[in-house]
């Protein structure tokens, strides 16, 4: 049937090439300052926040980052979601190193150790969580050439020494990096001490250059080398603009002079470099005591019958709140609640000691592939005896 009268009509003989042609393009030229991306927090104290960050924040990480030593054409693995920093930090630093990424669909044990060793994969990107789960398939790591792998990159969450020894059992000649940063205030954080002085194993690093510090406790600054170590402070060029529609959440997380409140509570050695204690706002008290659930979970991973460990607060009467724990047992380790009750006490003070303790077969992971706290608080008043 013929078109309707007055319908457009294109002839393809004299009038299809105009319709292609889509025209001069002339890009936006944006300013520094404008938006470039949102990037949402974790939401692992709260509601996820919408952060703010510019083309200047945005490209100053992406400059600033060093690149880890090696042949060009590394490639690292990243099995987490690029809508965190963390992913997407890492995905970004490897392409404008003229570097590749093999990126994974989602973070599944199996399936990262078979992709780190299927494309020969040479740097592991990943949180303390997904490379415990990892170490918990000894035959799957035997049987698979890992042989590739130079560097081991855990971030966006405490590390502790048991997990690093473990990390070594596997990887001998891999350098084990344990890696801070902040989706308000970027990536670039921490390097290597200015006098080549050896980092220790548990600390982020030693100030970046580019990026300015302080430690805040009770208000005051704390200076050199103190065992409380205060809340991290910090500015540098990849500050967030703000909270999306979150004015007064953004005022609070900026102080006056212009540095991000971090939340976060770190201690300095005598040589200047920086380590993780915990949450400011995971921080409860115990009869009196202040209690860093990561402090705690760090004593006890050091047990060799205990794998992971994640502690939280319940209410007391008596004193407040006492700590409880969730315990995946080392594999063939025979552990009931009263060995870890026993460890605790002989290796901290009584008052850390966990006064529950639940066995479970694997922690819960976030979308951040965190461990979930919030779902294992929802266990706790089902998890009755005997605790497994």
């Amino acid at each position: 049937a013929l078109a309707p009268a007055g319908a457009p009509k294109i002839s393809f003989a004299s009038d299809f090439a105009d319709l292609l042609d889509e025209g001069p393009f002339t890009p936006i030229k944006m300013r520094p300052e404008e938006p470039a991306l949102f990037l949402y927090t974790s939401g692992s104290t709260g509601r996820p926040k919408g952060v703010v960050l510019s083309h200047h924040s945005h490209l100053w990480a992406m400059a600033a980052r060093q690149r880890w030593p090696g042949e060009p054409g590394q490639r690292s693995l990243v099995a987490a979601p690029l809508y965190h920093m963390n992913g997407l930090a890492s995905s970004q630093a490897t392409f404008s190193h003229g570097d590749a990424i093999v990126l994974l669909p989602q973070f599944t044990t199996k399936g990262y150790i078979e992709a780190a060793g299927r494309y020969r994969v040479n740097f592991l990107t990943s949180v303390p969580t997904m490379i415990a789960m990892m170490l918990r398939e000894p035959e799957l790591l035997a049987a698979t050439d890992l042989s590739s792998v130079s560097v081991v990159r855990m971030g966006s969450a405490p590390v502790t020494q048991a997990l690093i020894d473990q990390v070594r059992g596997v990887f001998p000649k891999a350098l084990i990096a344990n890696a801070y940063g902040t989706t308000e205030a970027g990536p670039v954080v921490f390097g290597p001490h200015p006098k080549g002085i050896k980092q220790p194993e548990l600390s982020t690093g030693y100030p970046h250059p580019a990026v300015q510090l302080r430690l805040v406790r009770d208000g005051r600054l704390i200076e050199g080398d103190d065992p409380e170590g205060g809340v991290l402070e910090m500015k540098c060029g990849a500050l967030m603009t703000h909270y999306h529609k979150l004015p007064e959440a953004t005022a609070k997380a900026m102080t006056p002079d212009g540095y991000y409140r971090t939340g976060d509570v770190f201690r300095r050695d005598g040589n200047g470099f920086f380590f993780f204690v915990g949450r400011a706002d995971d921080m409860f008290v115990c009869g009196g005591e202040n209690i860093y659930p990561g402090e705690v979970e760090k004593m006890l991973e050091r047990h060799p019958g205990i794998h992971q460990a994640a502690v939280l607060p319940v209410p007391d009467e008596l004193k407040g709140h006492k700590p409880i724990a969730f315990v995946v047992r080392a594999n063939g380790a025979a552990l009931d609640e009263q060995a870890v009750k026993s460890y605790a006490l002989a290796n901290a003070p009584a008052y850390q000691h966990p006064r529950q303790v639940f066995f479970i077969d694997e922690m819960p992971l976030a979308g951040t592939n965190k461990i979930d706290k919030r779902a294992l608080a929802q266990q706790i008043p089902t998890a009755g005896a005997p605790r497994e």
